[in-house]
């Protein structure tokens, strides 16, 4: 048999100096840094977000933010969220004129002003957001798949579980912020939030078409390096829409690469086609799958049963009956100790994690939810870690079994609760959705 080709050999990488990354364990933790990196900050500032929410802790960043700029005038500072996103209320609450308005009365509150910007990926928010990650501070890049405001950062009793690490490397953070500088901020389609004279969104329609065409074929420039012994590579990796997407191609590549083990992290149950395939024939060649989700209690969108339900609480039995689906097709891995299902639940806090881990030598840091939505409609990046000498071995230990504290594992499928056992107007939402094939649809946007 031909020995199949490794693509990531030849993949261009940064080095990377494995003391100098860091993996932090906790939204609290995260925060710290975070708040920290800012007030330490003497050159730049780039944060890219989905949102950063006008509430305590979005405000707290806000004012940070500010108060660093007015200490030192220079100090560069770029926000970019989504433009629709940061233009709306919350879903389910009523009409507002969203976070845009916070952002426009701090830069009337202070005398150095801070552009935020929207990026409107797509023209309506269903069929596409900015879900770029990475905030650049100095030379020094925090990734996290979490957002700004209360439950990421802890702020309050309740936190929304997610990945941390600081990552100490100029030529990174270099690529990060050209991209950021070059891709986004220098196309007519982005605009200030917080100016007085913003575009709407039809004003920008035809503007958006062009963005989302020349994202689609966006990548990270650097110097690739020759990677010695003692250090490790990372490659920054950009993907938007499902043709010619290289990011979705590289995640599919790890998973063909596996030869022993495989770790995978999604908060929504929802693999892509491909993805799945990719699974499927890795458990055939007897490498062992871990998959680590959120229980439906822990998704962002449940709605206990005690409150008012709202059409969106649905969306975690949908996606816990995906689960189910395949919880059961794979018994018999599952019976082997194959395939290994972990769900996590820790009190009434909510499970925000994405990643794969492959056989203790490639690491995906990402925001991409490993689903249909990431695969084909939002602007997606990632960090990939080529740890070929193990250096960040005991590290990814520690990340994962501060992961799997929380955890318990399926054992059957019959654990996994069926439409039946769900209250009765998730039931009628589920039928009334199978039955009229939207769930179809449905499995394409979610």
């Amino acid at each position: 048999m031909i020995a199949r080709r490794n693509p990531f050999d030849q993949l261009p990488t940064i080095a990377q100096d494995p003391n100098k990354f860091t993996i932090l364990f906790s939204a609290a933790e995260f925060r710290t840094r975070l708040i920290e990196s800012i007030r330490n900050a003497s050159k730049r500032i780039y944060l890219v977000a989905l949102y950063l929410e006008d509430d305590e802790a979005g405000r707290e960043i806000l004012t940070e933010l500010f108060e660093a700029k007015q200490r030192n005038p220079g100090l560069e500072i770029n926000i970019c969220v989504d433009w629709h996103r940061a233009q709306r209320g919350l879903i389910g609450k009523a009409a507002s004129e969203g976070n845009a308005a916070v952002y426009k009365k701090f830069n009337q509150d202070y005398k150095h002003q801070i552009p935020i910007y929207g990026i409107p990926v797509r023209g309506r928010e269903v069929f596409g957001v900015l879900h770029l990650k990475g905030f650049v501070i100095d030379d020094t890049v925090i990734y996290s798949g979490a957002s700004l405001n209360n439950v990421y950062l802890h702020y309050k009793e309740r936190y929304r579980f997610d990945r941390y690490h600081a990552i100490e490397n100029a030529a990174l953070a270099d690529s990060m912020v050209t991209f950021v500088q070059e891709e986004m901020l220098a196309h007519p389609a982005v605009n200030d939030l917080s100016a007085q004279d913003k575009p709407t969104t039809k004003d920008i329609k035809t503007d958006i078409r062009q963005f989302r065409s020349s994202l689609a074929q966006a990548s990270y420039k650097f110097t690739p390096d020759n990677i010695p012994q003692d250090q490790i590579g990372i490659a920054p990796l950009v993907g938007l829409g499902k043709r010619r997407n290289r990011l979705n191609q590289y995640i599919v590549q790890l998973l063909a690469q596996a030869k022993d083990e495989i770790y995978i992290c999604t908060p929504y149950f929802n693999f892509p086609n491909s993805v799945a395939k990719e699974v499927k024939k890795a458990l055939k060649r007897g490498v062992k799958v871990h998959i680590i989700i959120g229980d439906k209690t822990a998704n962002d969108f449940y709605i206990s049963p005690e409150e008012d339900f709202k059409t969106i609480g649905g969306l975690p039995y949908l996606y816990e009956i995906n689960l189910r689906r395949f919880a059961k097709a794979n018994e018999a891995n599952i019976a082997s100790r194959k395939l290994s299902i972990h769900l996590w639940k820790h009190d009434d806090n909510s499970f925000h994690l994405k990643g794969i881990w492959i056989d203790k030598r490639y690491m995906l840091l990402t925001g991409n939810n490993l689903n249909p939505r990431a695969w084909k409609l939002d602007l997606e990046n990632a960090l990939l870690v080529k740890d070929d000498h193990h250096h960040l071995a005991e590290q990814f230990d520690k990340e994962l079994e501060n992961i799997l504290q929380y955890t318990q594992l399926v054992c059957t499928y019959r654990q996994i609760q069926k439409l039946e056992d769900y209250p009765d107007v998730v039931q009628r939402l589920v039928r009334k959705i199978t039955r009229v094939k939207a769930d179809r649809v449905l499995k394409q946007i979610l």
